[in-house]
């Protein structure tokens, strides 16, 4: 079985990383007319911009078998043996993470291994886990 989740995605993160990038611009843009060494400087922070952005709609979430594959954007992030999944729950910590969006979810495997995720429909994706491995502690509920 190979099921494919994609990540639920914050408008509001883009919106606040948008204004970072390129609000310090905005004050000398309605200085004057734009300027050479300006088009430079958009030009890169458009590029960097870009790569977020695809870093955050490319984000998915596979349950392939008995594995747990992590892509972030064009990067293959990490892989999670379903069995060694422990427990399952919501959390609001906003620690870098492979998940754009503040609805995530934390997962624990292996001794002490956790990573935050935020798969769209994270009640299916918890129920899929959990019947391939049924000893996984589901704390997501609707």
């Amino acid at each position: 079985m190979t099921k494919k989740y994609p990540s639920k995605v914050s408008y509001g993160l883009l919106i606040f990383i948008f204004l970072v990038f390129f609000g310090p611009l905005i004050p000398r843009l309605i200085k004057g007319p734009l300027q050479i060494d300006m088009i430079g400087v958009i030009g890169f922070l458009l590029l960097v911009f870009i790569f977020i952005l695809q870093l955050f709609f490319k984000t998915e979430y596979t349950i392939d078998n008995t594995k747990l594959k992590i892509k972030c954007g064009l990067f293959y992030y990490t892989t999670i043996e379903i069995n060694e999944i422990k427990e399952i729950s919501k959390t609001k910590n906003i620690i870098s993470s492979p998940a754009p969006s503040f609805d995530r979810i934390e997962i624990k495997y292996g001794k002490f291994d956790e990573i935050i995720i935020s798969p769209k429909n994270k009640f299916d994706f918890a129920k899929d886990l959990t019947q391939i491995n049924p000893k996984i502690k589901n704390n997501i509920t609707e």
